[in-house]
């Protein structure tokens, strides 16, 4: 039975020039496919543990006060001192007008002491009062001038504080995770929303074995699942000096019980050459697989 075999391999390798050829690039590309490999192995690292970041701007109110306008939706664009939300400044106004008139009132305490040390210098020179009471004139003066700066203090805070009852996009990007509403009570601080810019960048958590040969500058294949079939164009900005695990809330702590040793992961921070064009919508959290080329490059 094999020596049949074996001889009608050799008849069909022989007579038919087709099969010989189709053996041949059979071959050819077996060969090409191992090289590949081999050149991916060898001068690429690569990892699915990679996501694309960017910044996260939480907005929350200086002042405690009811919304009285929320101009901005869900996921909208916006533009840098942006109007975001306008909160009840009735009570703001009303403090900002009793700051004025204290200020109003301190100045003229203010006039009235310096009015009073002038005419105590004139008396005093000529002996007409003592010393002591001189120096209490003086004294009240000075006292007067701190409370017309106290007061000036109160105003400009009052103004503040009128000013901070409007909410403004300290930056241009999209809203993201809004949770006011109008009507609601607010606090200072309390998160409303949050402004997400349009720069991004990814952060790929390589295996402390794959950072032999990495370093900044190197080019950067990057893959986003949501298009497949389009490659960016990045490279490798900087490598954090120190593990995931390291960082995290509760990190391990190797001192104690017995010890199993276990690949740590790196975060690698990698840019776009460019800015991806508006028509890839790219968010923060997006699933990555980045291939740096570690050889030449």
């Amino acid at each position: 039975m094999r020596k049949k075999i074996t001889d009608f391999k050799e008849k069909l390798y022989s007579e038919n020039p087709l099969f010989r050829v189709a053996v041949a690039c059979a071959g050819g590309v077996a060969i090409i496919l191992i090289l590949i490999f081999i050149r991916n192995v060898l001068c690429f690292e690569s990892t699915d543990d990679a996501f694309i970041e960017g910044h996260v701007i939480p907005i929350s109110p200086k002042v405690p006060a009811h919304v009285m306008k929320i101009r901005v939706a869900d996921n909208q664009e916006v533009k840098a001192g942006e109007v975001l939300v306008e909160l009840d400044d009735n009570d703001y106004e009303v403090g900002y007008e009793m700051a004025k008139a204290e200020l109003e009132a301190a100045q003229a305490e203010a006039e009235q002491a310096r009015r009073d040390v002038e005419r105590y210098k004139k008396l005093d020179a000529h002996d007409e009062i003592s010393k002591q009471q001189l120096d209490r004139a003086v004294l009240r003066g000075r006292t007067a001038d701190a409370q017309v700066d106290a007061a000036n203090a109160r105003v400009r805070q009052a103004e503040l504080d009128v000013s901070y009852t409007k909410i403004f996009a300290p930056i241009a990007g999209h809203v993201t995770r809004k949770s006011v509403e109008e009507g609601a009570y607010v606090q200072t601080g309390q998160p409303l929303m949050a402004i997400v810019p349009d720069a991004k960048w990814v952060v790929a958590n390589f295996k402390e074995t794959q950072l032999t040969r990495m370093k900044p500058g190197q080019k950067v294949k990057i893959k986003i699942d949501t298009f497949p079939g389009k490659i960016f164009k990045g490279h490798v900005d900087s490598i954090q000096r120190g593990t995931g695990a390291r960082f995290s809330l509760l990190p391990p702590e190797n001192a104690t019980g017995n010890y199993v040793k276990v690949v740590q992961r790196v975060p690698v921070k990698i840019v776009f050459d460019e800015p991806p064009s508006k028509q890839y919508s790219l968010a923060v959290g997006m699933s990555v697989v980045p291939e740096v080329q570690v050889r030449g490059s």
